[in-house]
């Protein structure tokens, strides 16, 4: 069974359209930014089946380590990557949390050491333009900005 995933996009509009992601943290991540750098997201556990919106508010909430801001969700697409299906859900919103708080996950570090330690799942996140959020995504999370832009592309012309 496909693993699934689901993520919360937020964006803003200034100059132009930026997008709020978070560099992954650990010790493989941590002199990285290209393609090190995700939406906040997480698993879909059996429970959330149904309710994705759920699971990806509080996926946001555990690696941001602020409650998802209130806005009107909506839902961007299911895109392949990596093993998972990430289900979007994208809102518009000025959210400033001033810090972030991940929860954290245990791995072995050193390799082979027998010493585990503690590390966020999200190092850092802010905003970022469009073209920036491109180089520092995963390559599997890339098509996510596209179908933002084509999303509130459609919408200017409804309106």
């Amino acid at each position: 069974m496909t693993v699934r995933s689901a993520a919360l996009l937020l964006y803003r509009r200034r100059a132009g359209v930026e997008v709020w992601i978070g560099h992954m943290g650990g010790p493989f991540w941590a002199r990285k930014d290209e393609a090190a750098w995700s939406f906040p997201k997480g698993i879909v556990e059996s429970d959330d089946l149904g309710d994705e919106l759920s699971a990806a508010r509080r996926e946001f909430a555990e690696e941001i380590g602020t409650p998802a801001p209130d806005a009107d969700y909506v839902p961007l697409g299911e895109f392949r990557g990596s093993g998972k299906t990430i289900v979007v859900f994208a809102a518009e919103s000025e959210f400033d949390p001033g810090t972030v708080e991940s929860n954290t996950f245990e791995l072995e570090w050193p390799p082979r050491s027998g010493r585990m330690q503690e590390f966020p799942e999200i190092d850092d996140a802010r905003w970022f333009t469009v073209d920036e959020a491109r180089v520092k995504l995963t390559k599997a999370q890339r098509p996510i900005l596209d179908a933002l832009l084509a999303r509130l592309e459609q919408d200017a012309e409804i309106h």
